[in-house]
Protein backbone atom coordinates (compact mmCIF):
# COMPACT_ATOMS: atom_id res chain seq x y z
CA UNK A 1 0.00 0.00 0.00
CA UNK A 2 2.85 2.41 0.96
CA UNK A 3 4.25 1.80 -2.29
CA UNK A 4 1.09 2.35 -4.26
CA UNK A 5 0.62 5.68 -2.58
CA UNK A 6 4.58 6.71 -3.21
CA UNK A 7 4.41 5.60 -6.89
CA UNK A 8 0.79 7.28 -7.44
CA UNK A 9 2.47 10.94 -5.75
CA UNK A 10 5.10 10.24 -7.93
CA UNK A 11 2.57 10.82 -11.01
CA UNK A 12 0.78 13.31 -8.92
CA UNK A 13 3.86 15.20 -9.51
CA UNK A 14 3.87 14.99 -13.07
CA UNK A 15 0.46 16.61 -14.06
CA UNK A 16 1.01 20.60 -13.98
CA UNK A 17 -1.77 21.54 -12.13
CA UNK A 18 -1.85 19.12 -9.33
CA UNK A 19 2.11 19.62 -8.92
CA UNK A 20 1.57 23.55 -8.52
CA UNK A 21 -1.46 23.09 -6.07
CA UNK A 22 0.90 20.82 -4.17
CA UNK A 23 3.95 22.99 -4.10
CA UNK A 24 1.33 26.25 -2.91
CA UNK A 25 0.04 24.45 0.03
CA UNK A 26 3.78 23.29 0.80
CA UNK A 27 4.81 27.13 0.61
CA UNK A 28 2.06 28.14 2.53
CA UNK A 29 3.05 25.44 5.33
CA UNK A 30 6.31 26.44 5.29
CA UNK A 31 5.35 30.80 5.86
CA UNK A 32 2.50 29.03 8.84
CA UNK A 33 5.18 27.23 10.06
CA UNK A 34 7.73 30.41 10.16
CA UNK A 35 5.40 32.71 12.00
CA UNK A 36 5.04 29.96 14.55
CA UNK A 37 8.51 31.01 15.81
CA UNK A 38 8.40 34.63 15.40
CA UNK A 39 7.62 35.89 19.04
CA UNK A 40 5.45 38.91 19.57
CA UNK A 41 7.21 41.82 20.91
CA UNK A 42 7.32 43.16 24.34
CA UNK A 43 6.99 39.61 25.59
CA UNK A 44 8.89 38.14 28.88
CA UNK A 45 9.60 35.00 27.75
CA UNK A 46 10.79 33.59 31.26
CA UNK A 47 6.85 34.04 32.51
CA UNK A 48 5.31 32.11 29.90
CA UNK A 49 5.43 28.42 31.05
CA UNK A 50 3.93 29.53 34.25
CA UNK A 51 1.32 31.40 32.59
CA UNK A 52 0.15 28.91 29.73
CA UNK A 53 -0.17 25.69 31.49
CA UNK A 54 -1.22 22.40 29.89
CA UNK A 55 -5.02 21.07 31.57
CA UNK A 56 -6.31 24.96 30.86
CA UNK A 57 -7.96 26.49 27.44
CA UNK A 58 -4.62 27.34 27.00
CA UNK A 59 -4.00 24.01 26.44
CA UNK A 60 -6.69 23.29 23.41
CA UNK A 61 -5.06 26.80 22.11
CA UNK A 62 -1.71 25.52 21.63
CA UNK A 63 -3.06 22.34 19.88
CA UNK A 64 -5.02 24.73 17.00
CA UNK A 65 -1.84 26.68 17.24
CA UNK A 66 1.09 24.29 16.33
CA UNK A 67 2.77 25.18 19.61
CA UNK A 68 2.78 28.71 19.00
CA UNK A 69 1.69 29.13 22.62
CA UNK A 70 4.82 28.26 24.43
CA UNK A 71 7.02 31.15 22.56
CA UNK A 72 3.74 33.54 22.51
CA UNK A 73 4.42 33.95 18.61
CA UNK A 74 2.73 35.96 15.79
CA UNK A 75 0.19 33.04 15.21
CA UNK A 76 -0.46 32.53 19.00
CA UNK A 77 -4.54 32.31 18.78
CA UNK A 78 -3.99 30.21 15.39
CA UNK A 79 -7.48 29.45 13.91
CA UNK A 80 -9.54 29.17 16.80
CA UNK A 81 -11.85 32.47 16.54
CA UNK A 82 -12.24 31.08 12.69
CA UNK A 83 -13.67 27.66 14.21
CA UNK A 84 -15.31 29.32 16.63
CA UNK A 85 -17.23 31.52 14.31
CA UNK A 86 -18.29 28.88 11.66
CA UNK A 87 -19.69 27.12 14.75
CA UNK A 88 -21.59 29.93 15.72
CA UNK A 89 -22.99 30.56 11.86
CA UNK A 90 -23.69 27.01 12.10
CA UNK A 91 -25.91 27.96 15.23
CA UNK A 92 -27.58 30.85 13.92
CA UNK A 93 -28.96 28.94 11.14
CA UNK A 94 -31.60 27.38 13.29
CA UNK A 95 -32.48 31.12 14.81
CA UNK A 96 -32.38 33.64 12.40
CA UNK A 97 -34.33 32.88 8.93
CA UNK A 98 -31.94 34.83 6.83
CA UNK A 99 -28.68 32.59 7.57
CA UNK A 100 -31.32 29.29 6.79
CA UNK A 101 -32.07 30.70 3.65
CA UNK A 102 -28.06 31.26 2.43
CA UNK A 103 -27.25 27.75 3.15
CA UNK A 104 -30.11 26.59 1.01
CA UNK A 105 -28.64 28.96 -1.74
CA UNK A 106 -25.88 26.95 -2.67
CA UNK A 107 -22.62 29.30 -4.03
CA UNK A 108 -23.94 32.22 -3.66
CA UNK A 109 -25.33 31.90 0.02
CA UNK A 110 -21.84 30.38 0.92
CA UNK A 111 -20.57 33.63 -0.34
CA UNK A 112 -22.53 35.56 2.29
CA UNK A 113 -21.73 33.10 4.94
CA UNK A 114 -18.47 33.06 4.31
CA UNK A 115 -18.29 37.24 4.58
CA UNK A 116 -20.33 37.14 7.98
CA UNK A 117 -17.44 34.34 9.32
CA UNK A 118 -14.57 36.66 8.50
CA UNK A 119 -16.75 39.84 10.15
CA UNK A 120 -17.05 36.76 13.44
CA UNK A 121 -13.63 36.03 12.94
CA UNK A 122 -12.17 39.58 13.62
CA UNK A 123 -14.66 39.91 16.75
CA UNK A 124 -13.70 37.01 18.52
CA UNK A 125 -10.00 37.48 17.19
CA UNK A 126 -9.99 41.02 18.85
CA UNK A 127 -11.85 39.74 22.15
CA UNK A 128 -9.72 37.04 22.46
CA UNK A 129 -6.20 39.06 22.03
CA UNK A 130 -7.28 41.85 24.71
CA UNK A 131 -8.07 38.97 27.10
CA UNK A 132 -4.67 37.08 26.48
CA UNK A 133 -3.19 40.80 26.58
CA UNK A 134 -4.49 42.00 30.01
CA UNK A 135 -3.79 37.79 31.13
CA UNK A 136 -0.10 38.84 30.15
CA UNK A 137 -0.12 42.20 32.26
CA UNK A 138 -1.36 40.95 35.11
CA UNK A 139 0.63 37.84 35.70
CA UNK A 140 4.18 39.98 34.86
CA UNK A 141 3.97 38.63 30.97
CA UNK A 142 4.82 41.87 29.16
CA UNK A 143 8.14 43.25 29.64
CA UNK A 144 6.90 47.07 29.94
CA UNK A 145 3.14 46.63 31.01
CA UNK A 146 1.52 50.10 29.52
CA UNK A 147 -0.88 50.91 26.99
CA UNK A 148 1.61 50.84 24.26
CA UNK A 149 2.15 47.43 25.20
CA UNK A 150 -1.37 46.24 25.80
CA UNK A 151 -2.57 47.33 21.95
CA UNK A 152 1.04 46.05 20.15
CA UNK A 153 -0.33 42.42 21.69
CA UNK A 154 -3.87 43.05 20.20
CA UNK A 155 -2.63 44.81 17.17
CA UNK A 156 -0.03 41.87 16.57
CA UNK A 157 -2.19 38.94 17.53
CA UNK A 158 -6.09 39.98 15.45
CA UNK A 159 -3.48 40.22 12.50
CA UNK A 160 -1.66 36.97 12.92
CA UNK A 161 -5.07 35.26 12.96
CA UNK A 162 -6.62 37.16 9.88
CA UNK A 163 -3.65 36.20 7.88
CA UNK A 164 -3.80 32.69 8.49
CA UNK A 165 -7.88 32.36 7.79
CA UNK A 166 -6.40 34.44 4.66
CA UNK A 167 -3.41 31.53 4.56
CA UNK A 168 -6.61 28.87 4.79
CA UNK A 169 -8.53 30.18 2.08
CA UNK A 170 -5.51 30.86 -0.42
CA UNK A 171 -4.78 27.09 0.21
CA UNK A 172 -8.67 26.10 -0.33
CA UNK A 173 -8.53 27.93 -3.58
CA UNK A 174 -5.49 27.19 -4.96
CA UNK A 175 -3.99 24.44 -3.29
CA UNK A 176 -5.28 20.90 -2.41
CA UNK A 177 -8.48 22.47 -0.66
CA UNK A 178 -9.60 22.50 3.27
CA UNK A 179 -6.80 24.96 3.58
CA UNK A 180 -7.86 25.81 7.48
CA UNK A 181 -7.70 21.97 8.24
CA UNK A 182 -4.71 21.16 6.62
CA UNK A 183 -3.39 24.39 9.04
CA UNK A 184 -4.45 22.42 12.07
CA UNK A 185 -3.20 19.08 10.76
CA UNK A 186 0.02 20.75 10.17
CA UNK A 187 0.14 22.45 13.64
CA UNK A 188 -0.27 18.59 15.10
CA UNK A 189 1.99 16.88 12.80
CA UNK A 190 4.76 19.37 13.58
CA UNK A 191 4.51 18.37 17.53
CA UNK A 192 5.65 14.72 16.65
CA UNK A 193 9.37 15.00 16.23
CA UNK A 194 9.74 16.63 19.75
CA UNK A 195 7.01 13.76 21.38
CA UNK A 196 9.05 10.96 19.31
CA UNK A 197 12.72 12.46 20.96
CA UNK A 198 10.76 12.49 24.54
CA UNK A 199 9.61 9.14 23.92
CA UNK A 200 13.68 8.27 22.99
CA UNK A 201 14.98 10.03 25.97
CA UNK A 202 12.55 8.06 28.46
CA UNK A 203 14.20 4.83 26.90
CA UNK A 204 17.44 5.83 26.89
CA UNK A 205 17.50 6.86 30.77
CA UNK A 206 16.25 3.37 31.36
CA UNK A 207 12.48 5.21 32.88
CA UNK A 208 10.49 3.76 30.17
CA UNK A 209 11.06 -0.06 29.18
CA UNK A 210 11.48 -1.80 25.85
CA UNK A 211 8.39 -3.65 26.97
CA UNK A 212 6.41 -0.63 27.88
CA UNK A 213 7.39 0.90 24.60
CA UNK A 214 6.21 -1.94 22.65
CA UNK A 215 2.78 -1.78 24.18
CA UNK A 216 2.43 1.36 23.79
CA UNK A 217 2.94 1.33 20.01
CA UNK A 218 0.64 -1.67 19.63
CA UNK A 219 -2.36 0.10 21.50
CA UNK A 220 -1.43 3.45 19.62
CA UNK A 221 -1.75 1.35 16.04
CA UNK A 222 -4.74 -0.02 16.94
CA UNK A 223 -6.24 3.20 18.45
CA UNK A 224 -5.63 4.80 15.50
CA UNK A 225 -6.70 1.49 12.86
CA UNK A 226 -10.38 2.06 15.20
CA UNK A 227 -10.17 5.65 14.61
CA UNK A 228 -9.63 5.21 10.60
CA UNK A 229 -12.62 2.55 10.61
CA UNK A 230 -15.24 4.81 12.75
CA UNK A 231 -14.22 7.82 10.46
CA UNK A 232 -15.11 5.85 7.64
CA UNK A 233 -17.94 3.54 8.66
CA UNK A 234 -21.45 4.88 7.74
CA UNK A 235 -24.67 3.33 7.22
CA UNK A 236 -25.87 2.99 3.74
CA UNK A 237 -30.04 3.77 3.82
CA UNK A 238 -31.16 2.51 0.32
CA UNK A 239 -32.88 5.34 -2.14
CA UNK A 240 -35.13 4.43 -5.15
CA UNK A 241 -35.92 6.50 -8.08
CA UNK A 242 -39.05 6.08 -9.78
CA UNK A 243 -39.51 6.53 -13.56
CA UNK A 244 -40.21 9.67 -15.51
CA UNK A 245 -41.05 10.57 -19.20
CA UNK A 246 -39.72 13.89 -19.63
CA UNK A 247 -40.40 15.22 -23.62
CA UNK A 248 -39.91 11.45 -25.27
CA UNK A 249 -37.03 10.69 -22.76
CA UNK A 250 -37.30 8.36 -20.22
CA UNK A 251 -35.40 9.49 -16.89
CA UNK A 252 -35.11 7.55 -13.39
CA UNK A 253 -35.42 4.59 -12.58
CA UNK A 254 -31.91 4.15 -10.33
CA UNK A 255 -31.15 2.99 -7.21
CA UNK A 256 -28.88 4.88 -4.63
CA UNK A 257 -27.98 5.41 -1.03
CA UNK A 258 -27.80 7.98 1.77
CA UNK A 259 -24.69 7.20 3.90
CA UNK A 260 -24.83 8.38 7.35
CA UNK A 261 -21.98 8.15 9.18
CA UNK A 262 -21.42 6.54 12.53
CA UNK A 263 -19.19 10.10 13.65
CA UNK A 264 -21.28 12.63 11.57
CA UNK A 265 -20.26 15.22 14.63
CA UNK A 266 -16.45 14.46 14.07
CA UNK A 267 -14.58 16.55 16.54
CA UNK A 268 -16.29 19.04 17.32
CA UNK A 269 -18.68 17.48 20.17
CA UNK A 270 -14.62 16.99 22.12
CA UNK A 271 -13.86 20.51 21.44
CA UNK A 272 -16.89 21.70 23.20
CA UNK A 273 -16.53 19.74 26.46
CA UNK A 274 -13.09 20.02 27.03
CA UNK A 275 -13.70 24.00 26.42
CA UNK A 276 -16.56 23.58 29.00
CA UNK A 277 -14.15 22.07 31.21
CA UNK A 278 -11.39 24.05 31.16
CA UNK A 279 -13.53 27.09 31.24
CA UNK A 280 -13.68 26.88 35.35
CA UNK A 281 -9.60 25.95 35.29
CA UNK A 282 -8.37 29.18 33.16
CA UNK A 283 -11.12 31.80 34.89
CA UNK A 284 -9.88 30.26 38.45
CA UNK A 285 -6.35 31.76 36.99
CA UNK A 286 -7.44 35.15 36.04
CA UNK A 287 -9.56 35.49 38.99
CA UNK A 288 -7.98 32.95 42.06
CA UNK A 289 -9.54 35.13 44.92
CA UNK A 290 -13.32 33.71 44.08
CA UNK A 291 -14.25 31.05 46.34
CA UNK A 292 -16.45 29.22 44.19
CA UNK A 293 -14.34 29.04 41.17
CA UNK A 294 -11.43 27.81 43.05
CA UNK A 295 -13.48 24.84 44.59
CA UNK A 296 -14.48 23.94 40.88
CA UNK A 297 -11.16 23.95 40.32
CA UNK A 298 -9.52 22.27 42.45
CA UNK A 299 -12.00 19.52 42.14
CA UNK A 300 -11.40 19.00 38.79
CA UNK A 301 -7.64 19.06 39.42
CA UNK A 302 -8.02 16.78 42.56
CA UNK A 303 -10.18 13.92 41.05
CA UNK A 304 -9.08 12.84 37.53
CA UNK A 305 -11.88 10.20 37.99
CA UNK A 306 -14.45 12.45 37.68
CA UNK A 307 -13.19 14.84 35.16
CA UNK A 308 -12.73 12.10 32.88
CA UNK A 309 -16.56 11.28 33.89
CA UNK A 310 -17.78 14.46 33.24
CA UNK A 311 -15.75 14.89 29.71
CA UNK A 312 -17.53 11.77 28.79
CA UNK A 313 -20.95 12.62 29.71
CA UNK A 314 -20.45 15.93 28.10
CA UNK A 315 -18.81 14.19 24.82
CA UNK A 316 -21.95 11.82 24.30
CA UNK A 317 -24.33 15.40 24.96
CA UNK A 318 -22.33 17.18 22.48
CA UNK A 319 -22.14 14.80 19.67
CA UNK A 320 -26.25 14.28 19.80
CA UNK A 321 -26.70 18.26 20.06
CA UNK A 322 -24.36 18.84 17.17
CA UNK A 323 -25.71 15.88 15.11
CA UNK A 324 -29.26 17.27 15.39
CA UNK A 325 -27.93 20.80 14.30
CA UNK A 326 -25.82 19.78 11.02
CA UNK A 327 -27.86 16.66 10.09
CA UNK A 328 -31.85 17.19 9.35
CA UNK A 329 -33.78 14.51 8.55
CA UNK A 330 -36.84 16.57 7.52
CA UNK A 331 -34.85 18.07 5.51
CA UNK A 332 -33.50 15.39 3.62
CA UNK A 333 -36.65 13.63 3.37
CA UNK A 334 -38.40 16.69 1.81
CA UNK A 335 -35.43 16.96 -0.81
CA UNK A 336 -35.68 12.69 -1.64
CA UNK A 337 -39.49 13.58 -2.70
CA UNK A 338 -39.19 16.66 -4.75
CA UNK A 339 -36.73 14.15 -6.74
CA UNK A 340 -39.22 11.06 -7.06
CA UNK A 341 -37.54 9.20 -4.56
CA UNK A 342 -38.43 7.24 -1.66
CA UNK A 343 -36.50 4.42 0.46
CA UNK A 344 -38.43 1.03 -0.32
CA UNK A 345 -40.88 0.25 2.04
CA UNK A 346 -41.61 3.70 3.16
CA UNK A 347 -44.32 6.35 2.06
CA UNK A 348 -42.49 9.57 1.28
CA UNK A 349 -42.58 12.80 3.76
CA UNK A 350 -42.98 11.90 7.49
CA UNK A 351 -42.59 8.43 7.75
CA UNK A 352 -39.28 8.54 5.89
CA UNK A 353 -38.07 11.13 8.10
CA UNK A 354 -39.41 9.60 11.41
CA UNK A 355 -37.41 6.17 9.72
CA UNK A 356 -33.78 8.40 9.32
CA UNK A 357 -34.19 10.02 12.72
CA UNK A 358 -34.34 6.33 14.21
CA UNK A 359 -31.17 5.17 12.34
CA UNK A 360 -29.39 8.04 13.22
CA UNK A 361 -30.29 8.54 16.71
CA UNK A 362 -29.15 4.52 16.64
CA UNK A 363 -25.64 5.14 14.95
CA UNK A 364 -24.97 8.45 17.13
CA UNK A 365 -24.89 6.50 20.10
CA UNK A 366 -21.92 4.21 18.41
CA UNK A 367 -20.06 7.10 17.56
CA UNK A 368 -20.94 9.43 20.97
CA UNK A 369 -19.31 6.25 23.03
CA UNK A 370 -16.46 6.02 20.53
CA UNK A 371 -15.76 9.67 20.77
CA UNK A 372 -16.02 9.58 24.88
CA UNK A 373 -13.98 7.28 24.84
CA UNK A 374 -11.03 8.63 23.24
CA UNK A 375 -11.68 11.86 25.22
CA UNK A 376 -10.18 9.32 28.21
CA UNK A 377 -7.46 7.88 26.37
CA UNK A 378 -4.40 9.45 27.74
CA UNK A 379 -5.83 8.80 31.27
CA UNK A 380 -5.93 5.35 30.34
CA UNK A 381 -2.60 5.05 28.31
CA UNK A 382 -0.40 5.96 31.01
CA UNK A 383 -1.25 3.85 33.71
CA UNK A 384 -0.98 0.46 31.21
CA UNK A 385 1.89 1.84 29.17
CA UNK A 386 4.00 3.46 32.21
CA UNK A 387 4.48 5.79 29.89
CA UNK A 388 4.87 9.55 31.36
CA UNK A 389 3.65 12.71 29.64
CA UNK A 390 1.71 10.98 27.09
CA UNK A 391 1.25 13.38 23.59
CA UNK A 392 -2.04 11.27 22.43
CA UNK A 393 -4.21 13.28 22.80
CA UNK A 394 -7.79 12.55 21.40
CA UNK A 395 -8.47 15.26 19.47
CA UNK A 396 -5.39 15.23 18.07
CA UNK A 397 -5.91 11.94 17.06
CA UNK A 398 -9.37 12.57 15.34
CA UNK A 399 -7.84 15.90 13.30
CA UNK A 400 -4.87 14.23 12.13
CA UNK A 401 -6.76 10.95 10.78
CA UNK A 402 -10.16 13.31 9.47
CA UNK A 403 -7.72 15.87 7.51
CA UNK A 404 -5.62 13.00 6.28
CA UNK A 405 -8.38 10.99 5.02
CA UNK A 406 -9.79 13.94 3.36
CA UNK A 407 -7.04 15.15 1.69
CA UNK A 408 -6.39 11.75 0.30
CA UNK A 409 -9.71 11.77 -1.17
CA UNK A 410 -8.88 15.40 -2.69
CA UNK A 411 -5.75 14.14 -4.67
CA UNK A 412 -7.76 10.68 -5.41
CA UNK A 413 -10.50 12.94 -7.49
CA UNK A 414 -7.70 15.13 -9.01
CA UNK A 415 -6.05 12.14 -10.39
CA UNK A 416 -9.32 10.31 -10.89
CA UNK A 417 -10.36 13.28 -13.03
CA UNK A 418 -7.35 13.09 -15.57
CA UNK A 419 -7.95 9.20 -15.98
CA UNK A 420 -4.78 8.72 -13.79
CA UNK A 421 -4.90 5.36 -11.43
CA UNK A 422 -5.77 6.68 -7.83
CA UNK A 423 -4.22 5.71 -4.51
CA UNK A 424 -6.50 2.59 -4.21
CA UNK A 425 -6.65 -0.08 -6.98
Amino acid sequence: MASQVASTMGRAMHLGDLRRRILYTVVMFAVFRLGVHVPVPGINQSALPNLFQPGTFFGILNIFAGGALNVFAVFAMGVTPYINASIIMQLLQLVIPQVEEWSKEGPEGQKHINQWTRYGTLGLGLIQAVGLAFYLRANGGLLHPGWASVGTVVLVLTGGTIFLMWIGEQITEYGIGNGISLLIFAGIVSRLPRAIGGLYQYVRTGEVSWWNLGVFLILAFGIIVAVVAVTQAARRVPVNYAKRVVGRRLYGGASSYIPLRVNQAGVIPVIFALSVLTVPLTLANFAPKVGWLAGVSNFLKGSLFWYELISAVLVVAFTFFYTSIIWNPNDVADNIKKQGGFIPGLRPGRPTAEYLTRVLERITVLGALFLAAITVLPAVFSPVTHVPNIQFGGTALLIVVGVALDTMMQIEGHMLMRHYQGFIR
